[in-house]
């Protein structure tokens, strides 16, 4: 087998045809190091001992029905620690076999004959792929991961939490954190408390919704002995625990108004009377507060009081939806998965790609808090050695599935594809077609173009230039049968 020179593409083509071998090493030219190997199984070798950069993998061996040996090759690719980048092609031009390849992690499908424009476009955009993977993977061995205090996530949304965080922690005034239930906000409050000052004194955590109304008071202020009935001695509540430390009341909104009087009262004289005393017992409490709802039209409907509002907003943090942070998604499940994995004793040593496409055209209502649970659901029911799309749970693998809707030939599903893809692009970069082009890494000329071939409308603007680099242009192909 020809190994190629270290500085050019690897390129291993898995076909039985060894003219089609020729005739592909004479147009891709000298950048690419092609190697070829005429089965699957000769080619498991090869992904052992690092002997290429990406695969090119003939879809219809042993034959255009029997897909078994290219589905447990890709299955096996995805248990190594840095998986190349898989291309499929097919003379079969129904859409299943490349949703098939696509699913169980394929990195691109085409159909025969091969356009060598678009096929070396592909190989370049997947070597670059994989020469980042092997870097990230390096480079995660030497720098821990980049996150403040048990907060994981380095996307753009998620820089301005860390950076929030950092600069509140070092005061004592009142924080307010808002966000979507399980996207961690008392886990931001934990980072506030450990990077503060207090970090050695009690952090206390309560929920607002966790308890009746008739409990919370008591829960909050304690009580002393005899105040009603049953009370046979006195009791500290929660803020006494708290004092000297920081006190995290969650669903602040779910108070009712006569206990966000006395929470008031308690923020403004620094000092709680127990329930059944007169006595005021003074306390040190750093206040962090959180709520998923918007207490700014609590307030202006009545049902939340301003003064104590202005009290407790002083600082205020906003927690993005996990969908809106979806660059972090990979290194979230990695970190779950490391957690679950040696919880249940499972030797599993990564996550597959196709898992993490169904991973990542998930809306994520539940958000971190149901991606934690969706990993965890996944590590116990595995049996391979990394997380496969066989081992999702029902909605998510049933989200996959629905993909294989509308029917129809291999050139409607990319066209389908296509448009999903624009519109997933502009959803994520809130409708700026210049995020959106850079996102899908073409140019904005092109993304114009596809707007308007699929007539995707929205409120969505930007100005037209000369930039035509990198533009997708209908030229003519060179082909290889």
């Amino acid at each position: 087998m020809d190994q190629g020179s270290a500085l050019n593409k690897r390129i291993l083509l898995i076909d039985p045809d060894e003219a089609f071998e020729g005739a592909l090493r004479n147009v891709l030219g000298w950048e690419y190091s092609l190697s070829h190997v005429g089965a699957v199984a000769e080619a498991l070798p090869c992904l052992h001992s690092d002997q290429f950069d990406v695969a090119l993998l003939n879809w219809d061996q042993p034959n255009r029905t029997d897909h078994s040996s290219c589905l447990a090759f890709l299955n096996e690719i995805q248990e190594h620690e840095v998986s190349p980048p898989v291309l499929g092609f097919s003379w079969d031009l129904r859409r299943e076999s490349a949703l098939e390849a696509m699913r169980r992690g394929a990195w691109d499908f085409f159909p025969q004959p091969l356009d060598i424009l678009t096929l070396k476009f592909a190989l370049d955009r997947a070597y670059s792929r994989m020469i980042l993977s092997r870097h990230l993977t390096e480079a995660r061995k030497l720098i821990p991961a980049q996150h403040v205090d048990g907060l994981i996530g380095n996307s753009k949304p998620m820089e301005r939490v860390h950076e929030m965080i950092r600069k509140v922690a070092g005061v004592s005034t009142s924080v307010l954190i808002n966000g979507e239930s399980g996207t961690g906000k008392e886990v931001v409050a934990r980072a506030i408390h450990r990077l503060s000052p207090r970090v050695g004194k009690p952090f206390v955590a309560f929920s607002a919704s966790a308890l009746p109304e008739s409990l919370i008071e008591d829960e909050l202020f304690g009580h002393e002995k005899g105040a009603f009935t049953g009370a046979s001695q006195s009791r500290r509540g929660r803020f006494e625990e708290a004092n000297g430390g920081t006190i995290f009341l969650d669903e602040i909104g779910d108070l009712a108004l006569p206990l966000q009087a006395k929470l008031l009262r308690v923020i403004q004289e620094r000092s709680l009377e127990r329930l059944g005393s007169n006595s005021p017992v003074p306390i040190d409490i750093r206040l962090i507060c959180a709520t998923n709802k918007n207490l700014e039209q609590m307030v202006q409907a009545g049902t939340f009081r301003q003064d104590l509002y202005f009290r407790i907003m002083v600082l205020k943090i906003v927690l993005p939806p996990l969908r809106n942070r979806t660059d972090d998604i990979p290194v979230l499940a990695e970190s779950f998965l490391r957690t679950y994995a040696k919880a249940h004793g499972k030797e599993l040593r990564g996550i597959s790609q196709g898992f993490l496409n169904a991973l990542a055209i998930h809306d994520w209502p539940g958000n971190v808090r149901e991606l934690q649970n969706v990993i965890e659901r996944s590590v116990v029911m595995a049996d391979g050695l990394s997380l496969g799309i066989d081992d999702l749970p029902a909605e998510l693998s049933g989200l996959a599935a629905a993909t294989d809707s509308p029917r129809g030939t291999f050139q409607e599903a990319v066209r389908s594809f296509k448009r999903e893809i624009v519109r997933s692009a502009l959803r994520l970069c809130n409708g700026n077609k210049l995020k959106a082009a850079q996102e899908l890494q073409i140019s904005r000329c092109y993304l114009h173009r596809l707007l308007n071939q699929f007539r995707i409308e929205g409120d969505f603007s930007f100005d037209l230039d000369d930039e035509l680099v990198g533009e997708e242009e209908q030229v003519p192909s060179a082909q290889a049968s």
